[in-house]
């Protein structure tokens, strides 16, 4: 009885996690530069949001997906000090399947100093 409900319990966890080719194109390689407007630090991937400027003065709203919180932690990453609302960024990463303003980060280089950190796997690799 304990087995099934485990089973039960996970069922949901293991459905919500997805592979990266699943949901990103790894031929869709991008890099955007924007502003730092939310950060998601939660399991199983850490989320944030960018406005990004566009042609003729318009900003686009993006939502980029990291490595989950433990691995950005062995990359570096503190959190609530690492990335903040309002920092400038220069994101790389891989597109979303669906055509949406979603991506995959990559790598992020933090506009005030150049500094670098990787947030995400190589294409291919699976994304977890």
């Amino acid at each position: 009885m304990k087995l099934l409900l485990l089973c039960c319990l996970t069922a949901g966890l293991v459905s919500a996690h997805h592979s990266f080719a699943a949901e990103y194109d790894g031929d869709k390689f991008v890099t955007m530069k924007g502003t730092v407007v939310k950060i998601d630090w939660q399991n199983p991937h850490m989320f944030f949001y960018m406005d990004v400027a566009v042609a003729g003065g318009s900003v686009e709203h993006w939502k980029f997906e990291g490595f989950p919180p433990n691995m950005l932690v062995r990359q570096g990453w503190k959190k609530d000090e690492t990335m903040k609302p309002g920092d400038r960024i220069t994101v790389s990463g891989w597109l979303a399947r669906s055509g949406e303003k979603l991506a995959h980060s990559r790598e992020i280089i933090w506009e005030s100093d150049g500094h670098k950190l990787l947030s995400g796997p190589p294409a291919g690799t699976g994304g977890n």
